[in-house]
């Protein structure tokens, strides 16, 4: 039976929450059953949030502090979050938070994930691992859909398929269709000695072993950790330096270029160092730093977010792909088992052997704007995948932008 075509029931009530907050309880029938409150501020939430972070399942995207900085230093004029409790209608057990966003856009309001572009995945935090079918799903989704505010579309991406080996309640729904976004990760195990001859493709392997062996040759390679504020500030400053400089040699755009980003990720650093789940990594040759990475970590996976290297310091070594390979041996030493290589379709990740994995994404229009904005989106997107599907016209299109960027940047 279709639990979400039955009548529901929707009650406002006033819970005493902080700055007068309402919560709106919906209560959906039968199989599968579910209620929704719905949560206004983090702070409202906070205890639960950290109870499901702690025991459940969610990725680093899904961190407390994370999200929070989201809030405080990321959210638009005008949005406010919308974080989404769903329970057990009979036990009234809670099972999942759904940390959402409402934001004015073009003539009209969407309903998007809580992530400002720092977030490359979109998965709620679940209360444990239980196996999410998608007439739960479904139902699951009607009652978060019932206790949201007005709004002319739902525009969420980066869907992943599972969350930590759990199936993903959004990537079930029958709307989410699959995405132009790919991410890719590796799958470790084993000896970290002997983890990049097992699992990575052979001509990535030599080439690392002869780029890590001229770097040894020039007097010693480190890779180093920031562990205090100073060394966070100090190498941070450092990927800035180099990921603006090669960004802008390369005519593209990047989220860096916004200071409130850069704050952002400088402020999640300095306060992971109090819990290991941001983590700050340099490539040294001699006194020199080649190649920061951005890590964010939780439970058993490693998320590579940001790198950037300066190749102008020793020539002919890739110091991305020393990095990398170097921070996946250092994963495997303390029994990290997945590797997260981030989205995106650059090169480097198939040269590694990571595997890719499509993402979701579930565009709802909810009123005739919302659908004519869906419209104009599905449009721009089909243009992309033609032009990428093409390498000469990818090609012409690239350099196109770069000398637009280039022209800007001078002006």
């Amino acid at each position: 039976m279709d639990v979400t075509g039955q009548a529901v029931r929707i009650a406002t009530v006033d819970d005493g929450l902080p700055g007068g907050e309402a919560s709106r309880v919906v209560a959906v029938p039968a199989n599968d059953a579910y209620t929704a409150r719905l949560h206004t501020s983090l702070e409202a939430v906070r205890p639960l949030w950290l109870r499901f972070q702690m025991d459940g399942v969610c990725t680093a995207h899904q961190h407390f502090a994370w999200v929070e900085g989201i809030v405080a230093r990321l959210m638009p004029a005008g949005a406010e979050p919308l974080i989404v409790e769903v329970n057990n209608a009979v036990t009234g057990a809670p099972l999942m938070l759904v940390p959402l966003m409402l934001r004015p856009a073009f003539r009209h309001r969407v309903i998007e994930w809580l992530s400002c572009g720092v977030c490359d995945y979109s998965a709620p935090l679940l209360a444990d691992a239980s196996a999410w079918t998608a007439q739960s799903a479904h139902a699951a989704w009607a009652a978060v859909r019932s206790v949201l505010p007005p709004a002319d579309r739902v525009n969420i991406l980066g869907i992943p398929r599972r969350i930590n080996g759990v199936d993903n309640p959004l990537a079930l729904l029958p709307a989410t269709r699959d995405s132009i976004q790919t991410t890719f990760g590796l799958a470790i195990d084993g000896d970290p000695e002997t983890i990049l001859k097992r699992l990575c493709r052979p001509s990535f392997v030599k080439e690392f072993g002869k780029d890590w062996r001229r770097l040894e040759r020039l007097g010693g390679v480190e890779l180093v950790e920031a562990a205090t504020p100073a060394e966070v500030e100090q190498i941070f400053g450092e990927l800035i330096r180099m990921r603006l400089s090669r960004f802008r040699e390369l005519g593209r755009f990047d989220l860096l270029t916004q200071e409130a980003v850069v704050d952002f990720y400088r402020n999640a650093a300095l306060q992971g160092l109090s819990d290991g789940s941001v983590r700050l990594f340099g490539l040294r040759v001699g006194e020199a730093l080649i190649a920061v990475q951005y890590l964010v970590v939780h439970q058993g996976t490693v998320h590579a977010l940001l790198i950037a290297m300066d190749q102008s310091v020793v020539p002919n070594v890739s110091p991305g792909l020393l990095i990398m390979g170097r921070l996946i041996g250092w994963a495997r030493e303390r029994r990290f088992d997945y590797f997260d290589l981030s989205v995106g379709n650059q090169s480097y990740k198939e040269h590694m052997g990571a595997k890719a994995s499509v993402l979701a994404e579930l565009r709802q229009g909810l009123t005739v704007r919302g659908r004519a904005a869906i419209t104009a989106i599905e449009l721009r997107n089909r243009a992309e995948a033609f032009v990428r599907s093409k390498p000469g016209l990818l090609k012409a299109v690239q350099g196109l932008m770069r000398g637009l960027r280039r022209l800007r940047g001078g002006s």
